[in-house]
């Protein structure tokens, strides 16, 4: 249910993201502190768009995105082994 809301408020594909290269990903992850950064503000200005559940979502894509980012790589078999 996350991944159909980031894609519907940040129009990203959170799947396929998560298979994109490491740029893409740092890419993407720019884009969405920016828009944890947009949102935290519309709340401190008390904005009646401001949404918690919002706010939280994209964080937690974001700290799951940076995960992504850190974890060693999947060591790929060769042929024949």
């Amino acid at each position: 249910m996350q991944r159909a809301a980031l894609r519907i408020l940040c129009g990203i594909d959170f799947d396929a993201l998560l298979a994109a290269s490491p740029q893409e990903k740092t890419g993407a992850a720019r884009r969405l502190a920016r828009l944890i950064e947009r949102e935290r503000m519309k709340g401190v200005r008390g904005h009646w768009s401001y949404d918690l559940n919002r706010h939280i979502a994209l964080k937690q894509a974001l700290d799951k995105l940076k995960t992504s980012l850190t974890a060693p790589a999947v060591a790929i078999p060769a042929a024949g082994s």
